[in-house]
This record gives C-alpha cells, sequence and structure tokens, in this order.
C-alpha cells in the first residue's frame, strides 16, 4: 500500500493519486512495486523494483540499506527515472528526478512503526553484498529476531526521497492507440503537453 497526503488537486500528483486509487479497486497486485533505474561509472544503468510508501504533496518515499548497491550509485549520480505499472488497469506512469536521504529523525519514525520481522531483515542483511549460502541469511535473520529491542533504526538504514520534474502518463489502447500525457516542470510551472503513442 501506498500512502498519500497533503495532494494539491491542482499538480500532477493528484491524477497518480487517482490512478492508484483505481488500481487498487482492480485488486491490483505488488501495487507499491516501483521500478528505480540509476547509473553509475562502476555499474553503468541499474534498474531494481523498490516498494514505494509514502506520497507526501510532491515528494516520495521508499526505503533500503544506505550500504546497498543502488545507494552507492545514488551517491555518485542522484538523477533517477521511476516507473510505475499496473496492469490491472493498463497504466503506466513515468518519471525523471533527483533522488536524496531522508534525515535520521524520519528514518527513525518510520522504522519504530514496522514490524519485528521488516526491521530484523533491516538489521540483519548486508544488501548486496556476496555470500556463501541462502542458509547464512536465514540465520542472521533468526538470530536478530532474538534481539530485545528491534525498533532501533540502524544508520545504514533508511530513506530516500525524490520529487519529479517530468511525470508521463501512459494509457494502453487498443490498436496500441496508447495515451502519453506529460507534465514537465519548467521554471517553476507545470507545462503539459502530448506524445505520439
Amino acid at each position: 500500500m501506498i500512502f498519500f497526503k497533503n495532494i494539491d488537486e491542482k499538480k500532477p500528483f493528484a491524477r497518480i493519486e487517482d490512478l492508484y486509487k483505481e488500481a487498487l479497486i482492480a485488486k491490483q497486485r505488488n501495487i507499491e512495486a516501483i521500478c528505480i533505474s540509476s547509473y553509475s561509472k562502476k555499474n553503468g544503468v541499474n534498474s531494481r523494483f523498490v516498494n514505494l510508501k509514502i506520497v507526501d504533496d510532491d515528494k516520495f518515499f521508499f526505503f533500503t540499506n544506505y550500504e546497498s548497491e543502488k545507494a552507492y550509485e545514488f551517491n555518485e549520480n542522484n538523477q533517477i527515472s521511476a516507473v510505475l505499472y499496473w496492469n490491472q488497469t493498463n497504466t503506466q506512469i513515468r518519471m525523471k528526478s533527483h533522488i536524496i536521504k531522508t534525515s535520521n529523525e524520519f528514518n527513525q519514525n518510520y522504522f519504530m512503526k514496522r514490524t519485528k520481522e521488516k526491521n530484523a531483515l533491516a538489521i540483519s542483511s548486508k544488501q548486496s553484498k556476496k555470500i556463501d549460502s541462502f542458509q547464512s541469511v536465514k540465520k542472521n535473520f533468526f538470530d536478530v529476531m532474538q534481539s530485545d529491542d528491534l525498533t532501533i533504526c540502524p544508520e545504514y538504514w533508511g530513506g530516500y526521497c525524490f520529487s519529479p520534474f517530468y511525470i508521463e502518463f501512459w494509457t494502453g489502447d487498443k490498436y496500441r492507440l496508447n495515451r502519453r500525457e506529460v507534465f514537465e516542470l519548467c521554471e517553476g510551472k507545470w507545462k503539459k503537453y502530448f506524445l505520439q503513442p
């Protein structure tokens, strides 16, 4: 699930919330999955799905390990692209943005509200690091599950936030007459135009 708040009806983010509600009614599976693409000289272009958790006004939030491969890439080049795709409604939302870390206070407040299982995994996993076997992942997880306090957010875990400056709403249609409506932020104002299918 994605939590929306402080959405301005005059901005394209209200459209994203409306499309989300339509996909929710259509029983879209993995509705919070968003593909984030990044770039670094070492890895080139890289993409992965993460869980979009919050949309607050124009800010999009997800959480991860700050020592992961994607975090390294964000540090080197903070421009990303992001894509939501909801097949139940044949809707795609493409975005471009710059990305920043959230504050320690924000991370701690969010971490305290999560389940102990999610927190145990965040604490136990050295995300993207090589391992000898999956058994060691499970052992680390169950060892950490025995900890007394799983509400303290580790320094290597937290959120990322991005505010799109480019949003394309793609709606699939028969004969591939797909509707492509773009909103682009230019000098503080949203410019709207359409693209050929």
